[in-house]
């Protein structure tokens, strides 16, 4: 909630590059950009940004405008859909007007991680213009990130070079899905900024970052050694049981998720059963797309600066998965699965981006829906102080 003094501030203010108002609630695109705007934060505020939803030009509420629960939902969801990258730093609240009713608040923060886009756009407002950025302002924006490094992904791989990326499967593979090809067409930037704007490579260190090199790395088992899927399958239920079959999968994150999907898509078997007159359904041992973003979950939030691996073992009745890694940030046992937070939001950002995240933080609970779907019991998480294990349960009829 704002004070009667900010909101008094919001409604009446002449500060067009940190106010927009507006009395639509259907105009997806302008309200994107309104938010990837605010929180490329180009001026320099270093305050938030407020979209005012149902409010007049001139402050006033907009005539038989209301903050329904709906609509609310709407703008909320902006946070989490995946159009927005990095992930945007936002709130929505209704507040009261000073005439009666009530008015939507979006109130976005500046992002530690600069530039952010909306499909492919760096959308950015000074005053009272609104366009894309132009390389100089690019330039400012990324030489803004914060100099602390928030997270391992985005801290310079040191003692690395361009010549160590793979700069073929960024250019035909990644660039093209995470920039609007009109942008890369117009603008005519050159390759290292391109990397530097989509969090890959530090300018000032003048060297690729972590997740640079975890994502395009030629040799990334050889910087980060724990960064591989190691696949076991036992004869038995115990880790003492005889190995029926292992397999290890490596390479940079495009190759390593590329290898996993298509193996995942093949290990699990399905079988018709009749469940009511003549009709039958088809049940998984395991639902693979279950199994999938439950993996995509151990990959992304895994601890990078670990040398063990992401463990998928298959025992006669379960799998288990685990990664390095224990919670983060503003989880917490009580609080988990239903908050998250990023230890590699590049990395989320990358695996949203090649689709293979559909929206943020919402993994597990598709995982559980999922196997709910297909009768297996729900998954368990074991959470240590430095991993976290999930057990999934086969299908009592498989």
């Amino acid at each position: 909630m704002l004070t009667s003094e900010q909101v008094q501030e919001v409604l009446t203010s002449t500060e067009a590059d940190r106010i927009e108002r507006t009395r639509s609630v259907t105009n997806n695109d302008k309200f994107r950009e309104a938010i990837c705007s605010f929180s490329n934060d180009m001026p320099g505020h270093g305050k938030p940004g407020y979209l005012l939803i149902g409010v007049e030009d001139d402050g006033s509420l907009s005539p038989g405008f209301i903050a329904t629960d709906e609509i609310q939902m709407q703008f909320a969801s902006y946070r989490d859909d995946g159009q927005i990258l990095p992930q945007p730093m936002l709130s929505v609240f209704k507040q009261p007007h000073p005439s009666g009713g009530e008015f939507l608040v979006v109130e976005v923060q500046p992002s530690d991680l600069p530039p952010v886009r909306y499909r492919g756009r760096i959308h950015i407002r000074v005053g009272p213009r609104k366009a894309t950025a132009s390389e100089s302002e690019e330039r400012r924006l990324l030489e803004r990130r914060s100099t602390h490094f928030r997270t391992y992904d985005v801290t310079p791989c040191l003692d690395s070079t361009l010549d160590d990326l793979d700069l073929d499967v960024f250019v035909s593979s990644y660039r093209r899905k995470a920039i609007d090809p009109e942008v890369i067409k117009e603008n005519g930037r050159e390759l290292v900024l391109q990397l530097a704007a989509l969090h890959f490579y530090n300018l000032k260190r003048n060297c690729p970052t972590n997740a640079g090199y975890i994502v395009f790395g030629k040799d990334v088992l050889g910087r980060f050694p724990g960064s591989y899927v190691q696949y076991v399958k036992f004869a038995g239920d115990t880790l003492g049981s005889d190995v029926v079959e292992s397999r290890v999968f490596k390479g940079n994150l495009l190759e390593l998720m590329w290898t996993v999907s298509r193996f995942i898509a093949s290990s699990f078997t399905e079988k018709p059963v009749f469940h009511s007159g003549l009709q039958e359904r088809v049940i998984w041992d395991y639902p693979p797309e279950a199994m999938r973003e439950l993996l995509v979950n151990a990959v992304l939030h895994r601890d990078y600066q670990s040398n063990s691996p992401v463990r998928f073992y298959l025992y006669p009745d379960r799998i288990e998965i685990q990664n390095t890694g224990g919670l983060y940030g503003d989880v917490s046992r009580e609080n988990f699965p239903t908050v998250t937070d990023y230890r590699n939001p590049v990395l989320a950002e990358v695996l949203l981006v090649m689709k293979y995240a559909n929206r943020y933080g919402r993994g597990i609970s598709r995982a559980q829906q999922l196997l709910a779907e297909n009768g297996n019991r729900p998954a368990e998480f074991e959470i240590g102080s430095n991993y976290i294990k999930v057990t999934v349960f086969k299908h009592p009829e498989r």
